[in-house]
Order: structure tokens, then C-alpha cells, then sequence
């Protein structure tokens, strides 16, 4: 039992404490600065939507205004939509925006690809329905492909947290800056394991055909670009604006749906835990790890309990857990306002724990497809838009070209 409760302790300390330290160290140790430079490639938007017909005006507003001074095209795929997205979507006639109305609905990676495979630009811009992109985001983002080391960028996102409940505020706040915390210092010692899907792009000539069904393309595509040779990388003032669901219940599904698509991905991309991941150390240590912590939790309370009988310090240990989870569970479930607002970290840990679990169970046994477990374009509403003047940029330049090896 005393070697369950170390492994068990260890385990869950070195997930959310030792690996983010230690990358932190490293990414100071040795750091992998890159590049970047005025350059203005051309760019192809992709957006997929599916019955998003109510936020579409508004969006494709957003994307006709945007000031990057060479958008070559704006790739709008509908992936059977039955909300009128299709017809709204035929009936454009701004001659940047080009539509593919998919009549089947076959998921988000199918869309990509169809919208990919219509790309002519240097780089490939990936965008969601809800985001707003501020002004001079996506000029910030492309400079870094001038170093031609680099064939992926994300941008930084800004959560908007109004009308959010305690635990949905703790997770876009103290979780998400946490999380960018992690993934900043991957981006420094070399490439962050994943990116927000709703903002980041890529070298066209290096963007990889998602296996049809894959959740996480923003997972997938970033690291099949570094199994290449390349680097993603992180633009902490290329901002973006998003709203994560404003109900810890609705953030629970959102989180279910990501981490179903963790174990999709090892499944469709089997690679990403082989050691033909360059990034194969932080995969595990930032992604995999978690998805274990669930069931070492679950042993560090049954050893401490066994070991609690005859040592005082186990005893306490174990009523500081079942204490605590207790608490978080009374917050979850009776909305008392000064509980709701002190345990909402606990209760934001316990629903993200609870996530995971779910997640797995989703994967294992949702019957169809699994990207059909929730539909991301309708979960929330829109955000307000940032300010995007225009803005008197030089000629557009050719980027440079990526490396053979690098």
C-alpha cells in the first residue's frame, strides 16, 4: 500500500506540478528562438461549419473586413448543413469567398479536407465559427513563417469570462492561464503538442489529410507538421477572442468531447506514441498523463484509507481528500454563492477528472461516429467584436520556402 500511495502521489504531483516546472527550466535552459519578419504570404481561409447558419452573416462579416492585405480566399464548407447554411452559403457573390456545401454530414475533418484541397495560398488559415480575430492578428501570425524552420503558428487566446458561473470562471481563467503557461514553454524548448483549434495556421504544402471522423484536428495537424521536421509555434500578440461555455455543465460536455478525442487520436494516429513523435516526452507528460490522474487519484484515496489505520499523518491526509472532494461535490451541486466561489478550483479539478473519465468511456463505447458526440459550432454564441481597422501595409512578399531538413 505505502508503494501505491508514492506511485499514486507521484504520479499526480509530476503531472501538474513536475512537468510544467520542468519544461519551464528547459525552455529556459535551451530555448529554440525563431524568427520572424514582415513578410505578407498569401493566405487561404478555412472555415467548416455545420448549421451555423445563425452566427454565418456575422462571421463572414468578420472575415470580409479582416486587414491582412493578401487573403487569396475565404473557404467557407458547410458539412450537411440543414439549418439553411447551405443556401445562405450559395447565395454570396463576394468574389473571396468560395463555398463547398457538403451535402453528407461527415464531421469536421472531412470539411477540412475539402476545404484544404481547394486552398491555393503559401499558408493555410484555420478558423472557427465563434472566434474574432483582432486587428493585425493574422499579419503577426504569418510573420513567423519567415523563419523557415516553422510550419505551424497559433495565436494567443483571449477568453471572455462575462455571465460565467464560479467553476466555468475558474476553468478560462486560472486552468487556461495555467495551460498556456505549459504550452508557452513548449513552444520555447520546441513545439507545443497542440494548439486552439480556432485560430492557427499552417505551410500549405505541409498540411496533412485528417483521417476521416478525427476530433482534434488541432492536435493532429500540428503534430503530423513536427513528425515532418518542422516546428509549431506559439504567437503570444496574435490575439484572438473566443467564449468558453458560460455553465460548468456545458464545459463539462465540451471538455468530454476533447478528451474522448485524445484517445481518438492515439487510436487513428497510433505514430503520436511512438517514438516517431519528436514530441513524444510531452505528449505523454502534458496529454496522457491526465488521463490517467482520474484513476491515481482514486488509489492515493484507497491506500491513504488502508494506511490511515495505523499512522496519524495518513489519517489526516485522508480527510483532507475526502474533505475537499466533498466540498467540490456541495458546490457542484447546491450553488451555495461563498462555497460556489471558494471551491470553485476544486470543483473545476473535479469536473475536468470527471471528463476524463467520461471521455474514455465515450470512446469506448459510443456506437457511430464519435465526432457526432457533440456539435462545437452551436455551443455557444457569438463574441463582440474586436476593433479591426484597415490598415496600410507594404506589397505582399513571397514566403520563404521550408527547409528539406531542418
Amino acid at each position: 500500500m505505502r508503494i501505491l500511495f508514492w506511485l499514486s502521489l507521484m504520479g499526480i504531483l509530476y503531472t501538474y506540478l513536475g512537468y510544467p516546472a520542468l519544461i519551464w527550466v528547459l525552455a529556459r535552459l535551451r530555448p529554440r528562438p525563431w524568427t520572424s519578419g514582415p513578410i505578407f504570404p498569401s493566405v487561404s481561409i478555412v472555415l467548416a461549419v455545420h448549421n451555423g447558419a445563425a452566427l454565418l452573416p456575422g462571421k463572414i462579416e468578420h472575415l470580409l473586413g479582416l486587414d491582412y492585405p493578401n487573403i487569396n480566399e475565404i473557404i467557407l464548407v458547410s458539412d450537411g448543413s440543414t439549418d439553411g447554411t447551405a443556401e445562405l452559403l450559395a447565395g454570396q457573390s463576394n468574389s473571396r469567398l468560395t463555398a463547398i456545401i457538403l451535402t453528407e454530414h461527415s464531421g469536421k475533418a472531412v470539411a477540412i479536407n475539402a476545404g484544404v484541397a481547394r486552398a491555393t495560398g503559401d499558408v493555410i488559415l484555420f478558423v472557427d465559427i465563434r472566434p474574432e480575430i483582432a486587428a493585425g492578428a493574422i499579419q503577426q501570425l504569418v510573420s513567423n513563417f519567415a523563419d523557415p524552420s516553422v510550419g505551424c503558428v497559433a495565436g494567443e487566446l483571449i477568453l471572455r469570462k462575462e455571465c460565467h458561473d464560479d467553476a466555468s470562471a475558474a476553468v478560462s481563467g486560472v486552468y487556461w492561464r495555467y495551460e498556456k503557461w505549459i504550452r508557452t514553454s513548449e513552444s520555447i524548448y520546441g513545439s507545443p503538442v497542440g494548439v486552439y483549434g480556432g485560430f492557427y495556421a499552417v505551410r500549405r504544402e505541409l498540411a496533412v489529410p485528417q483521417p476521416p471522423g478525427m476530433i482534434l484536428d488541432d492536435m493532429f495537424q500540428p503534430l503530423s507538421i513536427i513528425r515532418q521536421g518542422y516546428r509549431s509555434v506559439l504567437d503570444p500578440q496574435a490575439y484572438v477572442y473566443d467564449t468558453w461555455p458560460t455553465r460548468i455543465e456545458k464545459e463539462f460536455h465540451r471538455k468530454v468531447r476533447t478528451l474522448a478525442g485524445n484517445f481518438q487520436l492515439f487510436q487513428l494516429a497510433p505514430w503520436t506514441l511512438t517514438p516517431r513523435n519528436p514530441v513524444l516526452f510531452q505528449l505523454i507528460s502534458h496529454k496522457v498523463m491526465r488521463l490517467i490522474v482520474p484513476y491515481l487519484m482514486v488509489l492515493l484515496l484507497i491506500s491513504t484509507l488502508a494506511l490511515s489505520r495505523g499512522s496519524l499523518i495518513y489519517a489526516a491526509f485522508a480527510g483532507f481528500q475526502i474533505f475537499s472532494w466533498t466540498v467540490a461535490v456541495a458546490a457542484l451541486r447546491y450553488r451555495i454563492p461563498l462555497l460556489h466561489r471558494v471551491a470553485a478550483p476544486a470543483s473545476a479539478m473535479l469536473v475536468l477528472m470527471a471528463a476524463a473519465v467520461a471521455g474514455l468511456y465515450r470512446f469506448l463505447f459510443t456506437r457511430g461516429p464519435l465526432w457526432k458526440i457533440w456539435n462545437s459550432n452551436t455551443a455557444a454564441a457569438s463574441t463582440a467584436n474586436p476593433n479591426t481597422g484597415k490598415s496600410a501595409l507594404p506589397e505582399p512578399f513571397t514566403i520563404p520556402a521550408a527547409n528539406d531538413r531542418v
